[in-house]
């Protein structure tokens, strides 16, 4: 079976009408996605509360870049005491 691919835009429109009054099962049937699908949509880029309107997929990116920022730096230590070795 193969997997569907949705762009950004095509999920946000879909989360927005939800946010607008339409149910997922509405949703589901007039898009032909299925509804968890759309619910996994709307808990990924719906607004975190207590945020400054970060959503989760956001959240996740800064958590992904912050881990290869901690990982670049360990290796420039690793590569100052080489150097400062010689």
């Amino acid at each position: 079976m193969s997997q569907k691919r949705y762009n950004q835009e095509f999920k946000q429109t879909v989360i927005e009408l939800y946010h607008s009054g339409t149910s997922v099962s509405e949703l589901s049937s007039e898009y032909g996605v299925s509804e968890v699908t759309i619910y996994k949509w709307i808990k990924q880029y719906s607004p975190i509360e207590g945020t400054q309107e970060l959503t989760v997929a956001e959240v996740e990116a800064i958590q992904k870049e912050n881990l290869r920022l901690k990982q670049e730096l360990e290796i420039l230590k690793k590569a100052m005491t080489i150097f400062a070795r010689k």
